[in-house]
């Protein structure tokens, strides 16, 4: 059954207001409407209006229900026909990919954002190329179509291209899209963008610009307050954007980008009933970074040819050389992707990232980007920014940068195609001089004596213990590196400064694993040197790391043996006292007391001789643990009084952030040694107090040590409850200690004291 004929909303409205004497702005006047939207009305650019406005209309213009009825259902055929199926097929959704997989928060995100008519209506869509943000807006457009009465529209502004679309030109297209008549459409950009504010203001319809390229091109294009919603992709954050709501895209999830893999292979007609071996796709996916367009082009490389398997494709891909070579299936490449965004930065910012690749760990700041390129901070920082914004690096949580693991391999081999091996040999020369530099730097915070003074010509220049300690810990996998190309090298002194640099820090990061493997390397180059006395030193230090790093006593006794026979060659007394402690430390380890009680008491003997205010009261805590290892407990009682006599006195305190954690110690053995004398009241308070100066050291195992001792003396005192939580106290810290002693003992009890709450 054909339909009514509906007259045209425009020649209606028209005879309505001629018929009522009104002129446009009498009937703007009366009606709220703004004389510019009625004559867009009459004149037919705008052929939908939303019902409250026609409504209003008729009401100024006095028409009976009859005639108001018939102007609403010209204005209702008018939007019937806006749909841009329905106009000529201009800017359309491109279709969805049919095999579209994960992505789901995001296209929820999209959809609230849709659906929200108090917010703002432009949505931005942005993040590194091949993140799939076209793909991940169509799937959510197509979707939501239904919600959009008036139509979808997409128009990709080729952003990356050597000449991307004008606004002018983009907003004629949207404009005939909109149902705008060819003679209608005006000729100068600023009507046009009034044109189509006032349409997207009443039109339910969605509007995707794909692939912007900057705040200007997109600008022209906001809608206004309204029904209409923009969605925005780009490879830039556009910031500059103002009332937008943001999304920044992400790689995908390991599960989901192991599903779009399988989602991909389903086609191939020979794919086992199972799909692909799991490990298989979860190595393809990794080795794509979970990067959507890498992943589709790998999945694609294995439908287009049947005889290679998953396992396959993930050997050819372990290469890294040839990985983004072989990322490639038809006209679709993971390099070519990257390139459009590289040649989108200046040369000193091509400079920049290409260089970036030479950092060895996986983050890094600012200060590496200015090593690298001999430029300053602050210009440095400028061209980071930029880097961000086009999406060719990210952050972590803390704020430091990093790169995409495919970017970084497309930045390594941009940098050994455009510059020469010897810039290249120079640029990390400069990095790893840098590194090693900002290390000494930091580390001299941990040093005896006052804070170091400010330098002006300092790599960094840290205000305080906690920035060096944060440094230290972020860049631990850079400077490292560069202190073994140091080593490799043979710069002795180079690595011998840097090892002496982490003496004291490396008491505050037990946990972090790669001591042994420094003062390995220091001990070496000391050697090398040919220096007894360094060779000692370094030797000690060794010493140390084996025994409370690695958990070798044995291993770290031998070593002191020579550290001490070094020494004594050497005239050098202080040193000898050092491999002494740690030879009765090791004792102590081994549970051989009685060995480590005279090698602890000489390695006091020697410290006082040398007056070393900072190794004696380290030999007499060796000596209490000896002693209460033996058990003579009221003698380990004694000797830690002895050691916070020593540190409370100014004329023989060490430094004070060395006095804290030598004080901490002492009081959990004074604590430990009372328990064992069966004076638990007086054991708990020593504890609270080893627990109060622990807390400005913050090194999670001293915490560890005090807290679990604290658990035990309120459970031998019947303060069950209080000993539970201290309990659960040490844990947490053991935990962060990685200690696995004293997390089992936390555990235990912590264990028992919940079973007696039962």
């Amino acid at each position: 059954m054909s339909q009514p004929d509906v007259p045209a909303l425009g020649p209606l409205l028209r005879a309505h207001r001629h018929a009522a004497g009104l002129s446009l702005e009498e009937l703007a006047e009366g009606s709220g409407v703004s004389a510019r939207a009625i004559g867009d009305m009459e004149r037919g650019h705008s052929r939908g209006p939303q019902a409250r406005t026609v409504q209003a209309l008729a009401t100024a213009l006095g028409l009976a229900p009859a005639a108001s009825g018939t102007l609403l259902g010209a204005a209702r055929a008018g939007r019937r026909r806006h749909p841009a199926a329905e106009a000529t097929g201009l800017c359309d959704l491109p279709p969805a990919v049919p095999d579209f997989t994960g992505r789901e928060t995001e296209t929820d995100w999209l959809a609230r954002t849709a659906g929200a008519p108090a917010g703002p209506p432009v949505s931005i869509v942005s993040g590194a190329p091949g993140l799939g943000k076209t793909a991940l807006v169509v799937h959510a457009g197509a979707r939501l179509a239904d919600r959009f009465a008036d139509g979808c529209f997409f128009v990709d502004l080729r952003g990356l291209d050597a000449e991307p679309v004008t606004p002018h030109d983009a907003l004629g297209r949207l404009l005939r899209a909109l149902g705008v008549r060819e003679r209608d459409l005006p000729g100068e950009t600023d009507e046009r963008r009034g044109l189509y504010r006032r349409l997207m203001r009443e039109r339910e319809a969605l509007v995707v610009l794909d692939n912007a390229a900057h705040e200007a091109q997109v600008r022209a294009l906001l809608p206004g307050p309204g029904a209409g919603r923009l969605w925005v992709t780009s490879r830039r954050t556009l910031a500059g954007i103002e009332h937008a709501r943001r999304l920044l895209l992400a790689p995908l999830p390991v599960g989901a980008a192991t599903a779009l893999l399988g989602a991909i292979l389903a086609q191939r007609e020979d794919e086992p009933a199972g799909g692909s071996a799991p490990a298989a796709l979860a190595r393809i996916a990794e080795l794509c970074g979970h990067l959507p367009l890498a992943l589709r082009i790998a999945g694609n490389r294995l439908l287009s040819r049947p005889a290679w398997s998953a396992d396959g494709l993930a050997e050819r891909l372990g290469d890294e050389d040839l990985r983004l070579r072989r990322l490639t299936a038809g006209d679709l490449r993971i390099r070519s992707a990257f390139r459009l965004s590289y040649e989108q930065l200046a040369e000193p910012v091509r400079r920049l990232f290409r260089r970036l690749a030479l950092v060895p760990g996986a983050d890094f700041d600012t200060g590496a980007g200015a090593a690298l390129t001999g430029l300053r901070p602050d210009a440095v920082e400028e061209m980071l920014d930029e880097l961000l914004d086009l999406g060719l690096l990210g952050h972590t949580a803390g704020d430091r940068l990093l790169f995409h693991d495919l970017l970084r391999l497309y930045a390594r081999e941009r940098l050994h195609e455009e510059e020469t091996p010897r810039d290249v040999a120079t640029a990390e020369a400069a990095l790893y001089r840098w590194l090693l530099d900002a290390a000494a730097e930091a580390g001299q915070w941990f040093q005896p004596g006052p804070p170091p003074a400010g330098r002006a010509a300092a790599p960094v220049g840290f205000g305080s213990a906690r920035a060096a300690q944060a440094w230290l810990e972020a860049e631990s996998a850079n400077w490292l590196t560069a202190l073994r190309a140091a080593a490799a090298a043979g710069r002795h002194t180079d690595v011998v400064r840097t090892a002496e640099s982490m003496h004291w820090f490396s008491d505050r990061w037990t946990n972090w694993g790669h001591w042994p493997t420094v003062f390995g390397l220091s001990r070496t180059a000391a050697h090398a040197l040919g220096d007894d006395v360094l060779a000692a030193t370094h030797a000690n230090y060794l010493a140390w790391a084996v025994h409370y790093c690695s958990h070798q006593p044995r291993e770290s006794s031998a070593i002191a043996e020579q550290a001490a026979e070094l020494a004594r060659r050497g005239g050098d007394v202080t040193q000898e006292a050092w491999a002494h402690f740690y030879a009765a430390a090791a004792a102590n380890r081994l549970g051989e007391p009685a060995d480590a009680v005279p090698r602890a008491r000489r390695s006091a003997e020697l410290f006082a001789t040398a007056g070393d205010r900072e190794g004696r009261p380290q030999a007499l805590l060796a000596l209490a643990s000896a002693q209460a290892g033996t058990g003579g407990h009221a003698d380990a009682v004694a000797t830690t009084d002895t050691i916070l006599a020593l540190l409370a006195d100014p004329a023989t305190a060490p430094a004070a952030h060395i006095g804290d954690f030598t004080r901490t110690n002492a009081l959990s053995q004074r604590g430990g040694a009372l328990l064992a004398l069966g004076r638990a009241q007086e054991a708990e308070r020593t504890y609270a107090e080893a627990r109060t100066v622990g807390a400005r050291v913050a090194v999670p195992l001293l915490q560890a040590i005090a807290a679990l001792g604290q658990a035990q003396a309120l459970a031998t005192l019947g303060h069950h409850d209080r000993a539970l939580t201290a309990a659960r106290e040490a844990r947490t810290f053991a935990e962060s200690a990685a200690d696995p002693t004293r997390l089992t003992e936390a555990t235990r009890l912590e264990a028992t004291l919940t079973a007696l709450k039962e």
